[in-house]
């Protein structure tokens, strides 16, 4: 078993790097190859970020680059994480933005003129897979991310509104310097990427999980230590190739902790039997994933 847990704690580690890489490439190309050249501005601090170096390069004397500003805004947000999210969390995070910064200056911009709207959809959509799968493999890409899960832990509610307020700063700021055509695009780039985010990775999507086992207890101790969920007992399950007597636990989690409980119960009980299902609607008290 401490092999087994090796192995688990090494794939995830190695799999955390790899996503964070992916979208360090992800976000340069599509900055580098789509968004800058068709003066269009993503969502968030990456958009702050295009925001602050169109803005040195017009009436400043010195060139606030976007790669460089990228890490600058999410700097203050590393210590919010660091503090109030979890030391993993945050290293992970430092190292998505940092490779970030440094792809999006090392990749040199694309010189080809293309369709404002080829910028829009393909810039989007290749950000958003790379987000996405960042966020599927538990790592998160800084910028809006920490405030909205600092909101979220502490008051329980969405932070919906401050980031649609954030957003429509940067279309606003699009619209005054580009022209409202360009406005426009860009308010399609963020409704794409975010659309794609949704697809790749479905933090939010509720799963039922059932789990038949001989060590139970185990099993729940690991859940309510590590994930912190509430968990249905149903005692006098049997086998009906075995004959043995067994315990079934139902829980419901979020698309997020499908690895955690899949190491606890694999630790647990090599043994057991989980099935697991998608829930449309949860109702009654219901806690948002802590991350650590």
């Amino acid at each position: 078993m401490d092999q087994l847990d090796k192995f688990n704690r090494r794939y995830n580690f190695l799999s955390k790097l790899s996503a964070a890489f992916f979208y360090s490439i992800a976000v340069a190309i599509a900055l580098n190859f789509f968004w800058t050249p068709g003066h269009m501005y993503s969502s968030g601090i990456t958009g702050f970020a295009q925001l602050i170096n169109t803005v040195s390069e017009r009436y400043l004397p010195f060139t606030l680059t976007t790669s460089f500003m990228y890490f600058i805004l999410n700097f203050p947000l590393f210590i919010l994480a660091w503090f109030k999210i979890g030391h993993k969390f945050t290293f992970f995070t430092i190292v998505a933005v940092v490779l970030g910064s440094f792809m999006m200056h090392w990749i040199q911009p694309w010189q080809i003129r293309l369709d404002p709207l080829v910028c829009a959809i393909f810039g989007a959509s290749i950000n958003g897979i790379g987000t996405g799968l960042a966020l599927k493999n538990g790592i998160s890409t800084g910028g809006l991310d920490i405030i909205g899960i600092v909101i979220r832990q502490k008051t329980g509610i969405s932070y919906g509104k401050f980031n649609i307020f954030i957003n429509l700063i940067i279309i606003a700021a699009a619209g005054c310097m580009f022209g409202w055509t360009r406005a426009l695009y860009s308010a399609l780039t963020i409704f794409i990427n975010g659309r794609v985010i949704d697809a790749v990775y479905t933090q939010h999507q509720k799963m039922q999980v059932m789990i038949v086992t001989q060590h139970p207890q185990h099993i729940i101790d690991g859940i309510q230590n590590r994930m912190h969920r509430g968990i249905t007992i149903l005692h006098d399950a049997e086998g009906a190739y075995s004959h043995i007597e067994k315990t079934v636990l139902i829980t419901i989690i979020d698309r997020y902790d499908m690895y955690d409980i899949r190491q606890i119960v694999q630790k647990a009980d090599p043994y057991a039997f989980m099935s697991v299902g998608e829930v449309e609607k949860v109702y009654g008290r219901f806690k948002e994933q802590e991350i650590v």
